[in-house]
């Protein structure tokens, strides 16, 4: 590739300016802008609805401290390259660097070019370089518009706010419906009422001794639903019928499923299994995955952009993770096809591959000397997760078992698994949020049909009804998701406003 006589490329940050810089070389200067250079003056009238929606910046002092510093640099180059993030406030820091270069009169006999890039490794700058494009009005237009919406929601609210909660910040249009999410789901636990009920387990023994445990499923003929044992008198009255009697097994069916494979992570369900898994907050999550996307020491970038709704991952990626899981795990672990993924989500905005490793064959194991272990546990999950979603499916078998009593008066089931073939959960498992079912993982010893079984102890617990849960962060992150409030950019810092 043929380079300018001298070129200036500007980044968000001073970390990615340090790692780009050293894939480019000499002819190349490479400055942070350190975010936004420029926003609406702080007074009324910023924005002017009764005239196109007309809007007024200014440039803070800390951003004429960056401006003077890129000019200066500017005045020795011939190109600038605007190599922002490639989300809208990437789109939306270009174009306030441009308008206000323009003004000061710094752009003349200048090419300014517009280069994105979804992953910092030396061939995907390289590549953006070969490929500028002009500014995307779109992208512009949208921040514009949500930075009205913001000051004409923010402004008039915010003194309202305040008089209320004296420690609060602002009133914003995301945050403000998250809040809503929170207060309506308070409102549901104060209004709920809890309701007793009673489960009845029973321990059986086969002719070989070995165990099974089960529920009391049917009573006199009646299927037990959760709440039909509703006191401790009821239990007990259970417990006597089901006591003094001989069992033995009267149904017993197997089927196998198959359990896919799960999509890599977008930054919804990054959030949300950091949450669960590693026990991080959003902001920590977020701040931890900028650092592997800006690059750690001299390895450049570990992971793809962080702020993606998109579930996609490139060809190349895909073959790279394809043959990391033959070599690792065998060629029965690799799927006959690649797998495709598709966002299902109506407002999901794709143009970003999901949050994946640079290079798939750089293992969580040969960083281990080389990460702090926060970001090592992010990595690995990341890595995991990316990797899994290239394996075959695992392939389970499920077992059912109905124990009935002489007078069949009393019906236990039991229920078990086995993995006949583990697939990608040799690597990875979804974890569960609060409120989803346990799958029963037990594992059922061979039995056959007709078969008489001991009982060994009847037992019944207490249990009551309990309200919908607290949101946790994960859990409010993937409401937000599901009812379309707010963007992979704003989740941290929404949760992060509302807990301040």
């Amino acid at each position: 590739m043929a380079s300018p006589q001298r070129a200036l490329v500007i980044v968000e940050s001073p970390a990615k300016a340090t790692t780009i810089s050293r894939y480019l070389g000499k002819g190349y200067d490479v400055l942070a802008s350190y975010g936004h250079v420029r926003d609406l003056i702080e007074k009324d009238g910023a924005v002017d609805p009764d005239h196109g929606f007309a809007m007024t910046w200014q440039v803070p002092p800390q951003g004429k401290k960056r401006l003077k510093e890129i000019a200066q640099a500017l005045g020795k180059a011939d190109t600038l390259y605007l190599a922002t993030d490639p989300d809208r406030e990437g789109e939306a820091i270009a174009w306030h660097l441009h308008a206000e270069l323009e003004r000061l009169g710094k752009l003349k006999q200048k090419t300014v070019r517009r280069i994105v890039f979804h992953e910092i490794t030396k061939p995907a700058v390289l590549k953006a370089l070969e490929h500028p494009r002009e500014l995307d009005d779109n992208l512009i237009d949208a921040y514009r518009a949500r930075r009205g919406l913001d000051y004409l929601v923010g402004y008039r609210l915010s003194p309202v706010l305040w008089r209320k909660m004296p420690n609060s910040r602002s009133a914003g249009r995301v945050q403000s419906v998250a809040l809503r999410l929170v207060c309506e789901r308070e409102d549901e636990i104060d209004a709920f009422e809890s309701q007793e009920y009673w489960q009845i387990q029973a321990d059986f023994t086969t002719p070989r001794d070995e165990g099974i445990t089960a529920r009391l499923s049917i009573l006199d003929g009646k299927k037990l639903d959760k709440l039909s044992l509703g006191t401790q008198q009821d239990a007990e009255h259970a417990i006597a019928l089901c006591q003094g009697q001989t069992y033995s097994i009267t149904e017993q069916s197997s089927r196998q499923e198959v359990r896919r494979s799960v999509p890599p992570f977008n930054t919804s369900t990054l959030l949300q299994e950091a949450s669960r898994k590693l026990h991080f907050t959003t902001s920590q999550t977020m701040q931890l995955a900028q650092k592997l996307y800006e690059g750690v020491g001299l390895m450049g970038g570990l992971i793809t952009y962080m702020r993606t709704d998109g579930i996609s991952m490139s060809s190349e990626a895909i073959t790279g993770i394809r043959q990391v899981v033959g070599k690792q795990y065998g060629a029965e672990y690799v799927p006959e096809k690649p797998r495709l993924y598709k966002n299902k989500s109506k407002n999901a905005q794709e143009a970003h591959e999901a949050v994946r490793p640079t290079d798939p064959a750089r293992t969580p194991q040969s960083l281990m000397s080389k990460l702090d272990p926060a970001m090592l546990k992010l990595y690995q999950l990341i890595w995991n997760r990316a990797v899994a979603s290239q394996m075959n499916d695992a392939q389970i078998q499920r077992v059912f078992l109905d124990i009935t009593s002489d007078d069949a008066r009393a019906v236990f089931h039991a229920s078990g698994q086995s993995i006949l073939f583990p697939g990608f959960l040799a690597l990875y498992e979804v974890s569960k949020s609060r409120g989803q079912e346990k799958e029963d993982s037990s594992t059922l010893p061979v039995t056959q049909q007709g078969e008489v079984l001991a009982l060994q102890e009847c037992r019944s617990s207490q249990h009551c009804t309990q309200p919908p849960p607290r949101y946790s962060e994960a859990s409010l992150v993937k409401q937000m998701e599901e009812v379309g409030i707010g963007r992979p950019s704003t989740y941290s810092s929404v949760l992060k406003v509302l807990q301040d």
